[in-house]
Parts: structure tokens; sequence; C-alpha cells
């Protein structure tokens, strides 16, 4: 059962390693799911309400259907610096980002808000139009990885001209009058994107030159106004600066005003509003009793399963209540949502024919393949030592432009590793973050570019 009229394939599925994964992914119409599987029926509505003591879902097309089990994988919604605001946009799905690339080939200046994925693809994807980049973090792309690892990107946001991209593979499906549902309604969510959600985007503004970033560190957004409200306030805007202390009073009127928590006032023609995600849970929490998680997904046990009976939940979601391994942690990524999805279905099998199933290995090591600013970038286990107290150690390698590995350690094993560049280790360290060996003998040489460190543990 879905809302949109497209479903989202997983495409170009690539085993990386053990527990690393590459894919793409394509929208499709349903009814290709259809002849594929000739079990599945696929449902286009939107639900209007679940009554779980009953095994009933009621559609907003006024149709009831009764269940034996059901999954709930209605993803997340973005979470936006403020509702409502026509020059705030939220990216998420497939028409919201087709609606920045209309936005953005008319703009002279955007401000970007966001410290996570589709802001760091965001800044590095967009040319000819200057972009004010607000994140709360000392430095960009906290989510992914630390301030050294940020260090080794900026040059890339700076440079002239960018490498060619990889190309992209990815079709896009519409759907005869699907201009009506987008401008109809705003509060339908889409489906998410997919990884590499820009490529196949023109992403250009108005302006001749390539790139032009200017990072605002350790501030959010304390207020928005519009050009009137600005115009009252007799306060002064500023430019794109120049240099480091080059900043002066901005004689352009803009349509919208950003005022940072660091007194800083911005003129712009929209705001992006990057800010992450909240799960999606609100059409089936009345009248059902659901444990809810702190991030405020549906919290789910090791089989998937929500406190509610014969409702299991997966993807962005469910929150993941079981006791994790120590290297895994729940990130609302697409790789997690695939893999929940998949597991799900085998509990779900398994607990009709009251078998048992073991918990997937893929919740064994959290990991991650993606790219930034068009180096690949891998994450495994803690890569930012989370939760893991101040006993641990860092041991870096970094050759500037090329590659940076990072490994964290703590009594002598290792716990994560963040990867950047072609740097082929993320097989070896995933299997010594896995077997969890003592590594103290080797000390400083795990990182030591002149030893093959494959060899030592094929």
């Amino acid at each position: 059962m879905t809302a949109s009229p497209v479903i989202k394939a997983v495409t170009n599925f690539k085993q990386v390693s053990k527990t690393l994964e590459e894919f793409d992914v394509e929208e499709q119409p349903s009814s290709l799911l259809e002849k594929r599987y000739p079990n599945i029926r696929v449902i286009q509505s939107g639900v209007k309400q679940l009554k779980s003591d009953e095994h009933k879902i009621y559609t907003e097309d006024g149709k009831e259907y009764i269940y034996e089990k059901l999954c709930l994988c209605a993803g997340a919604k973005p979470k936006l610096i403020v509702e409502g605001n026509p020059y705030v946009l939220g990216i998420r799905d497939t028409d919201s980002a087709q609606a920045f690339q209309k936005n953005l080939a008319q703009a002279e200046r955007i401000v970007v808000v966001g410290n996570g994925g589709i802001a760091l693809e965001l800044v590095y994807e967009i040319q000819g139009c200057e972009v004010i980049w607000a994140i709360k973090d000392k430095a960009i792309g906290n989510t992914f990885f630390d301030a050294g690892a940020a260090e080794f990107l900026i040059p890339k946001l700076t440079a002239k001209s960018q490498e060619t991209p990889i190309e992209c593979k990815r079709t896009k499906y519409t759907v005869e009058g699907s201009e009506e549902r987008s401008t109809a309604a705003p509060d339908r969510l889409g489906s998410a994107l997919g990884p590499d959600w820009h490529e196949g985007l023109h992403l250009k503004g108005t302006k001749e030159f390539s790139h032009k970033v200017h990072i605002e560190i350790l501030c959010e957004v304390r207020k928005i106004h519009l050009q009137q409200e600005f115009i009252q306030l007799q306060r002064t805007s500023l430019t794109f600066p120049k240099g480091e202390k080059n900043v002066e009073p901005d004689e352009v009127l803009w349509p919208v005003y950003v005022e940072l928590t660091n007194g800083k006032i911005y003129g712009c023609n929209f705001i992006v509003s990057a800010t992450g995600v909240v799960p999606n849970i609100g059409p089936f929490l009345h009248g059902n009793n659901f444990a809810v998680g702190e991030d405020g997904g549906l919290k789910v046990d090791k089989h998937m399963h929500t406190s509610l009976p014969d409702v299991y939940a997966a993807g962005d979601i469910c929150t993941a209540a079981w006791e994790p391994s120590p290297v895994w942690h729940q990130m609302r990524l697409w790789t997690q949502a695939r893999q929940m999805g998949w597991y799900a279905a085998k509990c779900m099998v398994a607990d009709a024919l009251g078998e048992s199933i073991d918990m997937d290995f893929s919740f064994e090591l959290f990991a991650h393949v993606t790219k930034f600013f068009n180096y690949k970038v891998v994450v495994l286990g803690k890569y930012n030592a989370q939760g893991l107290g101040s006993d641990h150690e860092l041991m870096l390698r970094c050759t500037k432009g090329h590659e940076y590995v990072k490994v964290v350690m703590q009594n002598g094993r290792m716990m994560g590793a963040v990867l950047i560049g072609e740097t082929d280790l993320e097989e070896t360290f995933e299997n010594l973050i896995l077997n969890q060996m003592d590594l103290s003998a080797y000390g400083e040489d795990l990182l030591n570019p002149d030893i093959d460190i494959e060899d030592y543990f094929d």
C-alpha cells in the first residue's frame, strides 16, 4: 500500500564486502512489480487510519483492508526549520528535489541550513550561485566525520573547477497528471530520494562562476524575515564575504532574509532546510498504543516487531530498541532501510510459520559507503567514537587531496574507521573490527603506507 504512483527499486546492487553494499535507487511504475511477482498487489492510496485491535487499515479513498501481519515502512519527513514559509524548501523526495532545481535556476544566492548528507552534497554540486552555509557545529559534515576529515574536504569546495562526476544511471518515471499532484498536496510525502539523488539534476544558478561557498559555523537560524519586514526593521544585511574581514553592508534587496544566532543577517532568494528528518508515524498513532522511541520512531525489537501484535516496522519510521552490537548503531540511511525491510520480511514469514530466526548479519557492524565531494567515503563501526568514553585513541593517515584514513582504537582493538578516497582498506578494517583482534603489537604500523596491511590479515 503506497500513496505514491511510483515505487523505489534497488538496482545495480553490489556487495562491496561482507557488510558494505552499494546500489542505485530507481523509480519504477508499480505495475512493473506486479508483473514481476504475481503474488504482489499494489494498492495506491494513503492510509487514513490503522485500527490494530481489529487488524484493519482504512485508506483515504474510503476502503478498508484486513491484515494478518502488517509492516509499516512510511519513512520520515524533513524537519523544516520553519513550516509553511514559501521561501523555505526541504529536500526529501523527487518532487522537492525538482522544485529546488527550478528555484535555483533563477537564484543568485541561497542559504543552506544543516550539516548532514544532503547539505554536504548540495553545497558541492551547486554552481553559478552564491551559497551561505549555516552549520551548528564547528566543522562540516559532523554526522559522518570529524574536523580532520572536514579539513581534508574543504579545499574541494573552493577549487575553481570540478572533476567530471561519475555518470548517472538513474531513470525517472513520471505519471500522467503528476503536476497537479505535486501542487495540490504540499503535505503529501513522496518516497525518499535515492543515494545518488542529485545526479541527473542540473543544479545551476544564474551566475557564471562555478563555486562560491561561505560557511558560517557554530550558528543556527534565529529568525527569517520577509522583504517588507526586513525594510521596517531598518537593520543591515551583509554581502557575500570576500576575505576574512571584508564584510560590507548589502545594497541589494532580497526576497527573504536570514538572521543567524551569531547576529549576522544575509539576504537570499530562498533557504534550503537540510536539518534531518523525523519519523513519519503520524497516520498510525490515533487509537493505537505504540511504544515510541526518544527520536520519535516506533520502537521495534530484534525481530522488527513493534509493541503491537502482528505489526512490524522497518526503515526510517522505526527505532531499533534491541541491545545493539557494540559496533552497530542506527542511522536513517538508505542502506539501513533496505536491510531492515529485507530482514522484516524474513521475520514476518518466520513468525507466520512458527519458526525462529537469527538476527541478520548486517546488524553486526555499522557500515556505509557513499560519495562526498567526488571522493568515495566509507564509514565503519563507531567511526566517530560514538559512546566509547574518553579511553579511546585515534590513528590518522592523510595525504592531501588523495586520501584520509582514521581508525578508532580502544584497548588495542579497532572499533571504527573513516576512509576517504580510494584506500582499498575497507575489507581489511571491516574484518579487524568484526573479529576484535588485539592489534596493540602493530602500533602505528597499522597505518604505515609502506606496509601492505592486507597481507597481514588475509
